[in-house]
Order: structure tokens, then C-alpha cells, then sequence
């Protein structure tokens, strides 16, 4: 282990990793395609453990977001592109640029002021030719990439007045899913009008300042506690779940409601 943990360790032994001959044959055989799933894992994992107020996690989760960024920046040093301390001038240049109320005489006295000043500078920085809706990653989960082209839209007024307008847009496109899986549509049909209502959706949850990300993965935890509950539940019984009967199964599934309610 070295001496002393700092960035230039980490460069020293992403470098020796790469190093044909010496270094490791599964780093040696990676490129920016293959890692890059890696790195989407590893910010999710940071994410993970910040849902879970794992404080150590979160240090270890962080420490390999942070590999990550070094292998990219080592695969752009290998290609004559840049290396790392390109991306930290990169990024500092850019935060400097992008704060002028704290790094330069510019006032900005709100969360709303500086998150419309921010949003002015990127615009200037696409160009006025640029579309609003430039530069939302196609690789972003779908409900978060939905709620940031929501946003970009919003910024050039194309957005609804009020809440109650999303919510009976909500409701529409509900129906005409309905509709179409009632009509036995095909496939294509039905993915387009749950596409609609999934967006829908989103603008809603939008319009209620809520993250559609974090509001799904928080359903997803609460369903799957509530799940191996039920699970427990059927064991304590002496059966298999799916050897219980549904009506049996809805009724555990209230009774865990029932008791989450009271705590």
C-alpha cells in the first residue's frame, strides 16, 4: 500500500494497470465503451449509499467513481487527447466561469436567481444556433432525461400554467392507454401511449417539485420491504408464497401496511 493516498498514487497505479506487458490483461483490454457502463454502475452506487446514510460506504463508492474518472482520463491520455489534469482544468475553468457571484462582482441572492444564471451560462456556452434541448445525454435513465427535456422546455415558456392541467393530461393519456389495450393494439401502439403517460407522468411529478427518479426508487424500496414481509409471513404460516392464495396474500400485504402506518 502506499505511502501517501493522494491523486497522483491513484494515476500511478491506473498507469501501471495499463502498462502492456506488466500491467492487468482485463484493464488492458478496455476501452471507453466498456467502461463506461462501469461508471454509470459506480455513480449509482454513490447514489445508493447516500439513500442509506452509509457514511463509509459512501467514501468507498466515491473512491471508485473516482477510478473511474482516472481510467477515462488515462484511456484519453493513451489516445493523445488529454489526461487528467486537462479534466481538473477543465472543470475548475468551468465552475469558475459558471459562479461569477462568488469568483467575480456578479450579485445573485437566490437559489431561483443563480439556478436561471446557471442555465443562461450554458445556454451562451451552446451557441445561439443550439437547440434548448442539446446536450440531455441519451444515456440518462429515462424518467430523469424525461424531467431535464421537461425543464429545457419550460425555460422557452412551453410548459402548462398550473399543476391542474398536467394532472387531467396525466388522466388522458391513462385513458388512452386504456383504450388501446382494450382494442388489443399492437405493440408499437401501446408503447407509444405508455410512453405518453409515463411522460406525462413525469411532468407531473415535476410540476409538484418532486424527482421522478427518487420517487421511483423510493416505490421500489417500499415495495420490496413490504414484499419480503409478506414472504416472512407465509413462511411463519407454513407455507410457500405461491402456495398461498391471492385473497391470503392481500390480506398479509395489508397488514404490513397496517403496522408501517403506525410506527
Amino acid at each position: 500500500m502506499p505511502d501517501v493516498a493522494n491523486i497522483e498514487t491513484l494515476l500511478g497505479i491506473m498507469k501501471r494497470l495499463r502498462t502492456p506487458g506488466s500491467g492487468c490483461p482485463w484493464d488492458l483490454e478496455q476501452d471507453f465503451r466498456t467502461i463506461a457502463p462501469y461508471t454509470i454502475e459506480e455513480a449509482y452506487e454513490v447514489a445508493d449509499a447516500i439513500a442509506r446514510d452509509d457514511a463509509n460506504g459512501l467514501r468507498e463508492e466515491l473512491g471508485d467513481l473516482l477510478f473511474q474518472v482516472a481510467f477515462h482520463a488515462q484511456l484519453a491520455n493513451e489516445a493523445g487527447w488529454f489526461d487528467f489534469s486537462g479534466v481538473l482544468e477543465g472543470i475548475c475553468e468551468k465552475m469558475i466561469r459558471r459562479h461569477p457571484h462568488v469568483f467575480a462582482d456578479e450579485r445573485i441572492e437566490t437559489v431561483e436567481a443563480q439556478t436561471h444564471a446557471w442555465e443562461q451560462h450554458k445556454a451562451r456556452e451552446r451557441g445561439a444556433t443550439a437547440s434548448l434541448l442539446d446536450g440531455v445525454p441519451l444515456a440518462l435513465p429515462a424518467l430523469t432525461r424525461a424531467a431535464k427535456l421537461q425543464r429545457r422546455a419550460s425555460r422557452a415558456g412551453f410548459d402548462w400554467p398550473s399543476i391542474h392541467g398536467v394532472a387531467d393530461k396525466v388522466e388522458e393519456e391513462l385513458e388512452e392507454l386504456c383504450v388501446e389495450i382494450e382494442g388489443a393494439a399492437g405493440r408499437d401502439a401501446l408503447m407509444n401511449e405508455a410512453g405518453d403517460l409515463l411522460f406525462a407522468t413525469v411532468n407531473l411529478l415535476r410540476h409538484a417539485g418532486i424527482d421522478p427518479e427518487a420517487a421511483l426508487r423510493r416505490g421500489n424500496e417500499k415495495f420490496s420491504r413490504r414484499f419480503r414481509q409478506v414472504e416472512a409471513m407465509c413462511k411463519d404460516a407454513g407455507k410457500a408464497m405461491e402456495e398461498t392464495d391471492l385473497d391470503t396474500l392481500d390480506a398479509y400485504w395489508d397488514q404490513v401496511k397496517e403496522l408501517e402506518a403506525r410506527r
